[in-house]
């Protein structure tokens, strides 16, 4: 996942599904709705400009975290294979209301990251990677990245006011 400018990138197209145009999507989102309802979303490739399209419906795959969805304009499997390896995205602003105490992981980027027991920054969250789980990329003050597993266990307090996160990584986590 990553959050760039205006746009939130919440799936990648990976493979055709069928000869009507249907492309699988990998979620990198925790809401169900933005591969399920139909509505304006937009395509990008690398870093180019992200092209506007509309989803006419999705489903999830039974059983998978993947959803199979189709877009209007796409109508067979060749037109399906030549948006492979694109980018699904939504607006920043298209964020879905939360309850008290909940919060969106792209919040989470740009906070200072810190050690249970020290005060000092030790690094700051520049990114976000799903791996079966989520995890957070932190780029620490010796110019090394490392990805934490965002669990409770690694991760046990955030604090979005004040723009940090306390870690308590298990021993050697941030030598890899």
């Amino acid at each position: 996942m990553s959050k760039q400018n205006s746009w939130l990138t919440v799936g990648k197209l990976v493979s055709a599904h069928g000869l009507k145009g249907e492309v699988k999507v990998n979620p990198s989102s925790d809401f169900p709705e933005r591969f399920t309802e139909p509505g304006v979303r937009w395509l990008q490739k690398d870093d180019e400009e992200p092209l506007k399209t509309s989803l006419k419906a999705g489903r999830q795959v039974p059983g998978r975290s993947t959803y199979v969805i189709s877009f209007k304009g796409i109508n067979n499997r060749d037109q399906a294979e030549s948006i492979v390896g694109l980018k699904l995205l939504v607006q920043s602003t298209n964020r879905p209301k939360l309850k008290k105490g909940e919060f969106h992981l792209y919040d989470l980027i740009g906070l200072k990251v810190k050690y249970s027991q020290i005060e000092q920054p030790i690094g700051e969250v520049i990114d976000l990677a799903t791996g079966g789980n989520d995890l957070l990329k932190i780029k620490l003050l010796d110019g090394r990245f490392v990805l934490i597993p965002f669990v409770r266990e690694i991760v046990p307090e955030i604090n979005l006011e004040k723009g940090w996160i306390v870690i308590s990584p298990p021993p050697g986590l941030l030598d890899l």
